[in-house]
């Protein structure tokens, strides 16, 4: 694992994840998960935009806006509450940086002026992991869409799951990572990911969801993610 400052390097890959302070919550609300989700895409270009007039267009859908020149591309991403997960790779040099400072300084703007509260939010810079082979990155596809697990069993890495026709209903309706776009579901939240600069694992969605499924199955006493 590798902590800031990092040498991002174009056509790489990166795992980047940050939590709230003292492990708090950082989205609370439907309102909180969706801004953040609507930075991801917005915010994946050179251009600059401002949100806030943005959203203050009448019947302004901000994913029908096409971006030019993205800094990055985003082949997976989960948010939990009190922490996210993105799957990245740089498109131009210091794309990672910029984006993750555009979508982190907004973030912390849009929730202190609406939890009425100042200073940091998360735990510090965002942290980074290199994906440096091809199991590892395969690998992250499934833990970072199979994180809201936790949310209803802890540890079902440990001990298995419990009920997985549960487990799949709830990934079935986790509105808050690409779970569902790897499932083709017609949202507008797909144009975030471009899972063209990444290796093509899943070419349907069968192949997908047996590596979901696959996981969900097999008990590993030593993950310890």
């Amino acid at each position: 694992m590798s902590i800031r400052p990092v040498q991002f390097v174009e056509g790489e890959f990166y795992h980047i994840y940050n939590r709230g302070n003292s492990k708090q919550k950082i989205f609370h609300d439907k309102q909180d998960y969706n801004y953040f989700i609507t930075l991801l895409y917005i915010f994946n270009s050179e251009q600059k935009y401002n949100l806030f007039d943005l959203k203050r267009s009448n019947n302004l859908n901000l994913y029908e806006i096409e971006l030019k020149n993205n800094l990055v591309s985003i082949g997976s991403y989960c948010l939990m509450p009190n922490h996210f997960h993105i799957l990245i790779t740089e498109k131009i040099e210091g794309g990672v940086s910029k984006f993750m400072q555009k979508i982190c300084t907004s973030y912390v703007m849009y929730y202190n002026k609406k939890y009425k509260r100042t200073g940091g939010l998360f735990e510090g810079k965002f942290k980074s992991e290199y994906v440096d082979n091809d199991r590892y990155m395969k690998y992250l596809f499934s833990y970072i869409n199979l994180n809201p697990v936790k949310l209803i069993q802890s540890n079902w890495k440990e001990k298995g799951i419990k009920d997985k026709i549960k487990v799949i209903e709830f990934l079935s309706n986790y509105q808050y990572s690409s779970y569902l776009d790897f499932l083709g579901k017609n949202r507008s939240q797909l144009k975030i990911i471009n899972l063209k600069d990444f290796p093509n694992y899943f070419p349907d969605k069968k192949a997908f969801l047996k590596e979901i499924f696959d996981w969900l199955n097999f008990v590993r006493q030593d993950l310890t993610h």
